[in-house]
C-alpha cells in the first residue's frame, strides 16, 4: 500500500471540535482501517482537537488548529497542532492517582497516552502526534 496523507486545517472554535467524527468517518471508509480502531482513533483525536481548541488556543478563533494524518500498510500517524503558547505534558498529574481521581481536567491526555499505541508531544507541547498499529 502507498503512503495515504490527509490534512484538516480550521479555526479554533469550540463549535468546530464536530468535524473530528466525519472526518474520521471519512478516514477510515476511505483508508481501510479496521473497525476495531475506529472508537479508539475517535476518542483519541476527539480529545487532542479538544484541547488544542480550549486549552493551546484558548477558544481563540483567529488561531487555528491542524490535523495531519497518514497511513502507511501497518500504521496510523496522526497530529494536531495548535498556535498556542504549549505546555509541558510531565506536569499533567495522573487522573487516576488517589489525590487527583475526583479533580477535573487531565483525562484527555490520559485517554491519548492509553488509546494510542504511541503518544508524544513536539513544539513545546503544541502538537501531538499519536500512532496506532493497524
Amino acid at each position: 500500500m502507498n503512503d495515504l496523507h490527509t490534512n484538516l486545517t480550521f479555526p479554533s472554535d469550540p463549535k468546530n471540535v464536530s468535524k473530528v467524527e466525519p472526518f474520521v468517518h471519512d478516514v477510515a471508509t476511505r483508508y481501510n482501517l479496521p473497525p476495531e480502531k475506529h472508537g479508539d482513533i475517535l476518542v483519541s483525536l476527539t480529545e487532542a482537537v479538544t484541547n488544542a481548541v480550549l486549552h493551546g488556543n484558548q477558544g481563540d478563533c483567529n488561531k487555528h488548529v491542524s490535523i495531519s494524518l497518514s497511513r502507511k500498510s501497518d500504521a496510523l500517524a496522526i497530529s494536531v497542532s495548535d498556535e498556542g503558547p504549549g505546555f509541558d505534558p510531565g506536569a499533567v498529574p495522573d487522573p487516576t492517582s488517589p489525590e487527583h481521581i475526583e479533580c477535573c481536567g487531565g483525562r484527555g491526555l490520559f485517554l491519548m497516552r492509553h488509546l494510542s499505541d504511541e503518544c508524544r508531544f513536539k513544539r513545546g507541547g503544541r502538537t501531538v502526534e499519536m500512532h496506532f498499529k493497524l
